[in-house]
C-alpha cells in the first residue's frame, strides 16, 4: 500500500523554469549542479523535480554496487507498466518519439509545442490517461498535425492507436464508478476488451487460492482473457507475457544478488528471482515472507507487481519498482512508532473483537530514494507499506518506509501561496508553518505503521477485494488515514519524544486534513468532474462524514468570506472523537466484508463534488503558476570500471532533462516495444 503527497503538496508553490528547447542531435543525458534546483520542467499541470541522494558517498564499493543493480533491475521493467496501463501505449509512444527526434520542420509552432506537451504528459503518465484522474488526456492538435508529422518522419501509427488519441473510446483507465461494468468500461490492459466484471468474479471465486488461512493474492501477476470463449490467465513471468523485459530483470537481479549484504538478502532476491521465472504466487508468498524478515542491510527494495489500484476489481498488481538506502538517524528517531505499535492497538476505539491481541513485525524506516521505476515514476509515494497480503501481516509483520528525500525535494521546491490563500486565518497558517511539515511526517508514519498493520477481518470473512470488491483500496486508506488522525491529537506522541507540543501538531493536522479534503484537492480535477482516485475520494470521505456528524456542535464551521469557502475548525477535541468514531466503522466494514457500508459511505461522501464550490476553488487557484502535481526524474547513476571492465565505483549525476531522461530509457529499456516507424 503506498501513500501519494498529501496537503502540503497543495500549498507548494515556487520559483519555476521550463525547458522546452528541443535538441537536434543526441543531447548529454546528464549534468552536474553545484547550486541545485529542485525543479526542472512544467507544462500543463505538472511540475518535474530533481531529487538528491543524501549519503549515497558513504556507502561501500559493494552497496553502491548493490543499489547500481537494483536500480537497473526496476528500469528493466519499465514497460511492462506501460502495456499494462493500456494496450496501445507502447505503439502510441513508439510513434510520439519518433516524430520528437527526427521532425526537421517548425519547432516553434504553436501545433509543435502543444505536440510537445502531449508527449510530456503521456510519459508522466506512463501511457495515454491521466495519472490521476485516469481520463484520457486530450491533445491540443488535430488529427491532421499527427498525420503531418508522421508523414514528415516516415513514422507509422494507423488504425485504432491513431484513432483513439482524438475519439471517445477507452476514455478511462479504471473505471470504478457505481452501476457500471467496471472491467468493460476501463482501459487498463489487465482484461481482454470482452471481459466483464461476471467474467472475472466467476473465474476467480473457482479458483484455489491456496492453503486455508494462507490464500494466496490470485490474480496479482497475470492478464485475464478470452480464447474461444473460455477465460484464461496470461501469466507475467519469464517465457511468458511480459517474457523479454522480466529476462532483464532477472539478469540484473542476479547481479545484485551476487553482492547482498548478507545471506538473508540473498535469500530473499533468489525467491524474486524463482518468482519472476516460474510465475508461481505461492513463491511470491515466500519471497514476501523473506523480504518482511530482511531487516539487517543499509540497501533494500520494493519489486514486483504490487499495488492493485490500477485494476477496477482488485486483483492484478501494477508494475513497480523502489530501490532505498536507510536514513539512518531518521530511522532511529521513528522507530519509536514500530516499538509502539501494541499500545496504539490497544488504544485504538476499534471493536475489542476487531483488535489484534498481538501485532507482530512492524518495522518503520525513513529512506532515500535511489532509483524508481513503474508505478512509482515519475509520480512516487511518499510512504509505503508492504506487503499487502493480509494473512503475512498478521503472522509475519510488514515494513512500512518513509521517503525522506522525496519528501524533501516536494517540500524544498515551493513556498506557501497555495495555503495563504486557502486557510481560514492566520492562525491555521502560523500552525501550518511552523508544525505542518512535521504532522505530515507523522501522519505519513501513523497511517503506514500503525494504520495499515491495525485491525483484524472476523474469521471466515473474505479478503476485502472479495468483500468490498471496487471500494476496498479507498477503505483501506481512509481507514488507515483515520488511525493516523485518531493519533495526530494524542499526549502519546509528546510522551515518546516525536513532538514538542502534541496539541499544535495536531492541530496543525487536523487544520490541513479538513482542508485538504474539502477544497484544495479539488484543483487536481477538472470543473463537472466527480472524484475517482482512490486517495482523493478516502480524503473528502473522512472529511465530509466529519463535516456532517459534527454540525449539530458547530466542530467544522463552513464560512463563506468575501465569496470565498473556507472551513474552520471549532473543537478539535470533538472532531477526534468523530474521527474515532469513523475509524471504528471503517474497521467494521473490513473485518465484517460489508459492501453495502462502504458503498454507502464512498458514494455518499467521497465521490460527489459541489460544482459552485468546485468553481469558486479553480478560479482562487488561477493566481498560482505551480501547477498541481508534481513528479521526479531519477538521478542517473553512473558506474566507474577499470581495465578489467569491474566496477571500482559509482557516481551519481542529474538528468539534465525530463526530455532527455525519458528519450534515453526508451533506447535503453525499450524492451517490449517494438522497432517501428
Amino acid at each position: 500500500m503506498k501513500l501519494k503527497i498529501i496537503a502540503s503538496s497543495l500549498c507548494i508553490a515556487g520559483l519555476l523554469w521550463s525547458c522546452n528547447e528541443k535538441i537536434e542531435e543526441k543531447p548529454t543525458a546528464i549534468v552536474d549542479t553545484t547550486e541545485f534546483d529542485y525543479v526542472i520542467d512544467q507544462f500543463a499541470d505538472l511540475r518535474i523535480l530533481r531529487y538528491q541522494i543524501p549519503g549515497f558517498d558513504e556507502l561501500t564499493l559493494k552497496e553502491k554496487q548493490l543499489v547500481y543493480y537494483l536500480t537497473q533491475a526496476g528500469l528493466a521493467g519499465r514497460d511492462i507498466m506501460w502495456n499494462q496501463n493500456y494496450r496501445h501505449n507502447l505503439q502510441i509512444r513508439n510513434a510520439l518519439e519518433r516524430i520528437y527526434t527526427l521532425y526537421k520542420g517548425d519547432t516553434n509552432a504553436v501545433d509543435w509545442k502543444a505536440f510537445e506537451t502531449y508527449l510530456k504528459r503521456v510519459w508522466f503518465s506512463n501511457g495515454i490517461h491521466h495519472h490521476y484522474s485516469n481520463d484520457k488526456i486530450k491533445p491540443e492538435f488535430t488529427p491532421e498535425y499527427l498525420t503531418y508529422l508522421l508523414k514528415e518522419t516516415d513514422t507509422e501509427l494507423i488504425g485504432e492507436p491513431f484513432d483513439v488519441i482524438f475519439n471517445e473510446k477507452d476514455n478511462k483507465k479504471v473505471n470504478k464508478k457505481k452501476g457500471v461494468d467496471n472491467v468493460a468500461s476501463s482501459a487498463i490492459n489487465f482484461y481482454d476488451p470482452t471481459v466483464t466484471d461476471a467474467d472475472v468474479e466467476s473465474f476467480y471465486a473457482q479458483m484455489d487460492k491456496g492453503p486455508e488461512g494462507e490464500p494466496i493474492e490470485v490474480g496479482l501477476n497475470s492478464k485475464l482473457v478470452k480464447e474461444n470463449g473460455k477465460l484464461k490467465e496470461m501469466v507475467w513471468k519469464s517465457g511468458g507475457m511480459y517474457g523479454k523485459a522480466i529476462d532483464e530483470i532477472i539478469k540484473w537481479l542476479e547481479k545484485a544478488k551476487d553482492v547482498a549484504e548478507n545471506e538473508q538478502q540473498a535469500t530473499t532476491l533468489r525467491l524474486l528471482i524463482e518468482y519472476y521465472k516460474t510465475g508461481n504466487l505461492s513463491k511470491w508468498d515466500e519471497y514476501a515472507i523473506a523480504w518482511v524478515n530482511s531487516t539487517d542491510g543499509n540497501i533494500d527494495w520494493i519489486n514486483g507487481f504490487v499495488e492493485v489500484y490500477n485494476d477496477p476489481k482488485g486483483y492484478k498488481g501494477s508494475y513497480e519498482n523502489i530501490v532505498q538506502i536507510k536514513d539512518f538517524e531518521m530511522s532511529k528517531q521513528m522507530a519509536v512508532l514500530s516499538e509502539n505499535a501494541q499500545w496504539f492497538e490497544d488504544n485504538s476505539p476499534l471493536m475489542e473483537e476487531h483488535k489484534k491481541d498481538n501485532v507482530v513485525g512492524i518495522s518503520y524506516k525513513t529512506v532515500n530514494v535511489a532509483g524508481e521505476a513503474g508505478d512509482a515514476s515519475p509520480s512516487t509515494p511518499i510512504g509505503v507499506n508492504l506487503p499487502n497480503n493480509n494473512w503475512i501481516r498478521q503472522k509475519h509483520g510488514s515494513k512500512s518506509v518513509s521517503l525522506g528525500n522525496i519528501i524533501d525535494a516536494y517540500n524544498n521546491a515551493g513556498g506557501s501561496g497555495r495555503l495563504k490563500e486557502f486557510a481560514y486565518d492566520d492562525e491555521e497558517i502560523a500552525l501550518e508553518e511552523q508544525y505542518g511539515k512535521l504532522a505530515d511526517k507523522l501522519h505519513t508514519a501513523l497511517h503506514e505503521v500503525i494504520g495499515h498493520a491495525s485491525g483484524q477481518i472476523n474469521d471466515g470473512v473474505g479478503q476485502p477485494k472479495e468483500t468490498l470488491k471496487n471500494y476496498a483500496s479507498t477503505m483501506e486508506e481512509g481507514r488507515a488515514d483515520l488511525v493516523g488522525l485518531y493519533f495526530l491529537m494524542d499526549p502519546k506522541l509528546q510522551e515518546l519524544d516525536l513532538v514538542e507540543d502534541w496539541e499544535k501538531v495536531g492541530k496543525a493536522a487536523y487544520d490541513g486534513y479538513i482542508r485538504n479534503g474539502l477544497i484544495t484537492q479539488l484543483i487536481r480535477i477538472e470543473l463537472g468532474n466527480e472524484i475517482e482516485e482512490d486517495h482523493m475520494v478516502n480524503r473528502q470521505w473522512v472529511s465530509a462524514w466529519a463535516f456532517e456528524k459534527g454540525q449539530a456542535d458547530n466542530v467544522i464551521e463552513k464560512v463563506e468570506r468575501d465569496g470565498k469557502t473556507f472551513y474552520n475548525i471549532n473543537d478539535y477535541a470533538k472532531l477526534r472523537n468523530l474521527f474515532g468514531e469513523l475509524l471504528k466503522e471503517a474497521q467494521r466494514i473490513k473485518s465484517e466484508g460489508d459492501f453495502k457500508a462502504a458503498q454507502d459511505l464512498v458514494e455518499g461522501y467521497g465521490v460527489k463534488v459541489d460544482q459552485d464550490l468546485h468553481a469558486q476553488v479553480l478560479e482562487r487557484n488561477t493566481q498560482f503558476k505551480s501547477a498541481p502535481y508534481s513528479g521526479f526524474v531519477n538521478p542517473v547513476l553512473e558506474p566507474q570500471t577499470n581495465a578489467s571492465g569491474e566496477i571500482v565505483d559509482v557516481e551519481v549525476k542529474q538528468p539534465k532533462s525530463f526530455t532527455d531522461q525519458m528519450l534515453d530509457y526508451a533506447e535503453r529499456f525499450g524492451f517490449l516495444a517494438k522497432n517501428q516507424k
